[in-house]
């Protein structure tokens, strides 16, 4: 593997479900981040400020209906149109905390019965993470969190089916971090894990996503 002379950003990516406190985390990592430091900016998927993040805000606020294939899409396609800033961002030294990303695509298509390898495709080739944090969070802790069921996929049943995807999807790179407890003491154990991962992500290369390669 070449190894990069040129120090760069960390891509760390927070899955789990809904109401998991991904949100909350991302703010109070970027916030600690900074105060050591680091560059570092956030970034959340689906961006709703395109112009394909509006058609799937508006189906996500169910004042739309798509074909379950479309959305899929459509959560792709937002994906791919920040890549290149993705990748200006991250070589020149700035780190992403990202709030979902592609595993959170496949996660909910894969529990409303699409073919999960068919899921997975159009997501080849992003960048891949430094480190996933998967939050994972009590059913019933999930359901009495502020708006909870406000949105579409916002029901416990639907919820139980995307975290048994999201497990399928783990690979060495995830960290699962429990989201029952205090957001203070979530947020410690989070921090550490990040830092740990920036110091040591710094000279590796960025690579692709389920294939083999570079991002050049």
């Amino acid at each position: 593997m070449k190894v990069s002379t040129t120090p760069r950003g960390s891509l760390i990516v927070f899955e789990g479900c809904d109401r998991s406190g991904k949100t909350t985390q991302c703010a109070k990592l970027v916030e600690s981040l900074q105060a050591q430091g680091e560059e570092v900016k956030l970034m959340k998927f689906p961006d709703r400020t395109t112009t394909i993040g509006t058609l799937i805000n508006n189906y996500l606020q169910m004042s739309q209906e798509l074909d379950d294939r479309v959305v899929h899409l459509l959560f792709s396609a937002n994906r791919w149109e920040a890549i290149e800033s993705m990748k200006k961002t991250l070589k020149a030294g700035t780190t992403l905390i990202v709030d979902r990303y592609a595993f959170s695509g496949i996660a909910y298509s894969a529990a409303k019965g699409l073919d999960l390898e068919w899921c997975r495709s159009p997501d080849i080739g992003l960048i891949k993470p430094d480190k996933v944090i998967y939050l994972s969070v009590n059913e019933q802790i999930m359901s009495e969190r502020a708006n909870y069921g406000n949105e579409r996929y916002e029901k416990i049943d639907f919820q139980k089916r995307v975290h048994n995807i999201f497990l399928q999807l783990q690979e060495p790179y995830w960290q699962n971090v429990s989201a029952d407890g205090s957001i203070d003491v979530i947020h410690k154990e989070i921090n550490t894990i990040v830092s740990e991962t920036i110091r040591d992500s710094k000279v590796k290369p960025l690579l692709k996503l389920w294939t083999d390669g570079e991002i050049l």
